[in-house]
């Protein structure tokens, strides 16, 4: 499957954050030996020579976008946007399984309930849309707030990344 994930990068200019964000999504992918990998592969929206990923599949995005600019906040909204709504869908599915099922079949994971109880507690990967210069998730709004009020020339990076 894909997705659009969405790096947060401190950069003074586009090249400079485009860079930082493809590191960002090495560490996701496992190139960085440091860092296990989280998702199979990843293309940023700069790349031309791709026939099923990127921009052939998403359309225009831009390459990067300063986040205090009419892009980077759309871009912004969307990243936060979609891990809201799949942290939601998760703790909706856990609630259901606890009323629903009984501890044994919750233990052998019937209806995916463990899946949604991992998907619920998850710091990366493909419920988390929006991550840090460091590959750290951004997991909650407290979070990304502190992350929006530290940098003074923040950029946000999208890409799409298969799992």
């Amino acid at each position: 499957m894909h997705i659009v994930i969405y790096s947060l990068v401190e950069a003074s200019t586009e090249d400079e954050a485009l860079s930082t964000g493809k590191t960002v999504f090495d560490r996701l992918v496992g190139a960085d030996p440091h860092a296990g990998a989280v998702f199979d592969y990843h293309v940023t929206f700069d790349r031309e020579d791709t026939s099923v990923a990127g921009k052939t599949r998403w359309g225009e995005l831009p390459t990067a976008a300063p986040v205090d600019s009419d892009d980077g906040q759309d871009l912004l909204e969307r990243g936060w946007e979609a891990t809201k709504e799949e942290f939601e869908r998760n703790l909706e599915r856990v609630k259901e399984a606890l009323n629903e099922l009984s501890d044994e079949e919750i233990m052998r994971d019937e209806d995916l309930a463990r899946h949604a109880f991992h998907q619920v507690g998850a710091y990366d990967g493909p419920t988390i849309f929006l991550y840090n210069e460091h590959a750290n998730g951004i997991r909650h709004r407290e979070q990304l707030d502190r992350v929006l009020e530290e940098s003074e020339e923040l950029w946000i990076v999208p890409a799409d990344v298969h799992f």
